[in-house]
């Protein structure tokens, strides 16, 4: 199994999406931010470019300014689609799908803090764990905190757990943001952890081996 791991800037087109899975490598699934996706007629559209290409995608969309959770199997198939959870309450379900015999656990952004709690219904016995993130961190303090929950959440449920945000764009326009990616494998030890690196990456996640994309748009 192995994803593509993008850190792309916020658009309306979905150019940055086609140009990543018509690459001509070897994957099978791309990860994208929280709200990538800006509305439902582009989840349609990429509805047909999961299908065009047989990648499943994993990121979340925007729904009149709420964000919700999606992930779409390689046939263009909407497989998960939920609300954003609030922080006052239990992570909502779904947040796991079966997809072709693998379990993949589901994040969106700041749920992140309700994970380690949140997913136990689900034990041991997910694949991984995707998390779509929206911007970048907006502290050191921010970023330190979320790769440290990552670890927790990635020993409790003995998974790996991978994410990423966009490489653009701030926390309620705060004008501060760190880029984020990463890749906790299932003892909380780091694959990678990147920080205003911009670089798309490829993770086979069995061999945990992973290389670079050089990215195309500035």
């Amino acid at each position: 199994m192995k994803i593509l791991i993008s850190q792309p800037n916020h658009e309306g087109n979905l150019e940055q999406l086609q140009t990543e899975l018509a690459l001509d490598y070897d994957f099978d699934t791309v990860l994208f931010p929280e709200g990538y996706i800006t509305d439902k007629d582009n989840v349609v559209r990429a509805c047909a470019l999961a299908n065009k290409y047989k990648k499943m995608i994993i990121t979340g969309y925007r729904d009149n300014n709420k964000d919700r959770a999606l992930i779409i199997n390689q046939h263009g198939e909407i497989i998960l689609e939920r609300a954003k959870s609030p922080m006052n309450v239990r992570l909502y379900t779904p947040s796991a799908v079966e997809v072709n015999g693998s379990k993949i656990g589901y994040l969106l952004c700041v749920e992140l803090l309700q994970g380690l709690l949140g997913l136990e219904e689900y034990d041991t016995s997910l694949t991984y764990i995707a998390h779509p993130i929206g911007v970048g961190m907006f502290s050191e303090e921010q970023f330190n905190e979320w790769i440290s929950e990552a670890k927790r959440i990635a020993v409790k449920y003995n998974t790996m757990i991978l994410g990423t945000s966009h490489a653009d764009g701030s926390y309620r326009n705060c004008g501060i943001s760190i880029p984020i990616a990463y890749c906790i494998d299932r003892v909380g030890e780091p694959v990678f952890i990147s920080k205003n690196d911009l670089r798309t990456r490829i993770i086979n996640l069995k061999t945990k081996e992973y290389g670079f994309i050089a990215r195309i748009f500035v």
